[in-house]
């Protein structure tokens, strides 16, 4: 399933005169997961624990590798069966918070017998053809044809059977017993999907997000600047990097939908009252040209942060590119995420590896939703994130509820 500009000129109108009601998520719905297996896990949930007044039966402790990629295996076998458990004991549990010191992503299983056989004709027939073309010095114009073809086919076939996965995106769907692994799933909580059947139900989904960073000191920055900005406000100036100018009511997609939906949301905070600064220029903001960042989301700069910001205490923000997340831990790395985090981010977006554009949540769907402070950070995430069983990685308080200090 995929979309277009002719879903947001509906989701336009949802957004002005429907106002998604409040899911209300409340510390007692909240289930904590650490690993027992990474020595500041357990102490860092109980941490967060007390100072967000979840009681302390919500906690789950299980035994994983603290790396942060764990196989497919492991996962289906020390995390699905406890996660169940624990969801079935306490029915009121409507999101997930997985702690510090547990895997980041999991790892493919590889292909089926059936997917295998597939590759390894395609790839018995493009090595006849170089044979060939190296025997012959040259490919007739029907070979060529046929060489591109089977090149096409298996690059279609590795990205069909991509099963990689976020840790955190998997275990949105950790309730379901059996769906593909191959590639995305809809997310049915999605607003433009909202009215539209889609191969998971909403009763298969829950809501999960991340407490993480390179060391324990920055998860405590998080929820307590989170918890900060919610009393005192959150001050400072919105920041939208797009490349191009705002198409207008052009029909757009891929890549332009968007850069379109970056424009949509700087003027959604606009006329909520918030300073907004939209730079529309090929150039990204460079280093001292975004002061008091309170929200920020552009694109496109593959796993090269620049220090253009001083984030506020409870900023969010995230870069649309590819494998911004890949790891939050890795000292020599300048993936966004992990480099907005070491800087003072307390909330943002990534996915663990290719994701493609339309896998990010909608700018506008997710800024609008996150301003208005009637969702917390893992609401708004819920209703802007297109797709499930994927890459996309949400580290952020749950509970974070934005406050704009106008």
């Amino acid at each position: 399933m995929r979309f277009s500009i002719g879903i947001f000129a509906i989701l336009f109108s949802l957004l002005r005169f429907s106002a998604m009601p409040a899911l209300a998520l409340s510390p007692d719905e909240v289930l904590v997961i650490a690993n027992r297996n990474a020595a500041r896990s357990p102490g860092l949930a109980a941490w967060y624990m007390a100072k967000r007044q979840i009681p302390k039966k919500n906690l789950l402790l299980v035994f994983i590798t603290d790396k942060e990629t764990c196989s497919r295996d492991a996962y289906l076998k020390k995390i699905v069966p406890r996660v169940r458990r624990a969801l079935k004991k306490n029915r009121k549990i409507n999101a997930i918070v997985t702690m510090y010191g547990l895997p980041l992503r999991i790892s493919s299983p590889g292909m089926t017998n059936e997917e295998q056989a597939r590759m390894d004709r395609l790839t018995a027939k493009k090595e006849m053809l170089n044979t060939l073309k190296e025997k012959n010095g040259q490919l007739t114009d029907e070979q060529k044809k046929a060489l591109s073809q089977v090149n096409k086919k298996i690059k279609e076939l590795k990205a069909s059977t991509d099963k990689t996965a976020s840790f955190d995106s998997e275990l949105m769907l950790v309730k379901k017993d059996r769906y593909t692994l191959n590639f995305w799933l809809p997310n049915p909580f999605f607003l433009p999907w909202r009215s539209q059947k889609t191969a998971i139900g909403k009763s298969d989904v829950i809501m999960v997000s991340r407490l993480d960073g390179a060391d324990p000191s920055i998860v405590k920055r998080i929820v307590n600047d989170g918890i900060e900005a919610e009393t005192k406000g959150l001050s400072g100036t919105a920041y939208f990097d797009a490349r191009w100018k705002d198409p207008g009511q052009k029909n757009v997609a891929g890549y332009g939908l968007y850069d379109k939906s970056i424009h949509n949301a700087a003027s959604r905070l606009k006329k909520k009252g918030m300073t907004v600064i939209l730079d529309d220029e090929q150039d990204l903001f460079q280093p001292g040209d975004c002061p008091n960042t309170a929200l920020y989301c552009g694109w496109y700069s593959l796993a090269n942060y620049v220090n253009a910001f001083t984030w506020e205490k409870g900023a969010v923000g995230y870069h649309i590119a590819s494998s911004e997340c890949a790891t939050l831990k890795r000292k020599n790395s300048n993936v966004w995420c992990k480099k907005m985090l070491d800087n003072g981010i307390a909330a943002t977006v990534g996915p663990v590896g290719e994701p493609y554009v339309q896998s990010f949540p909608m700018p506008e769907i997710f800024f609008d939703f996150l301003a208005r402070g009637e969702l917390t950070l893992v609401e708004s995430y819920l209703v802007s994130l297109p797709y499930l069983s994927w890459k996309q990685v949400l580290v952020g308080d749950p509970l974070y509820r934005v406050k704009i200090k106008h």
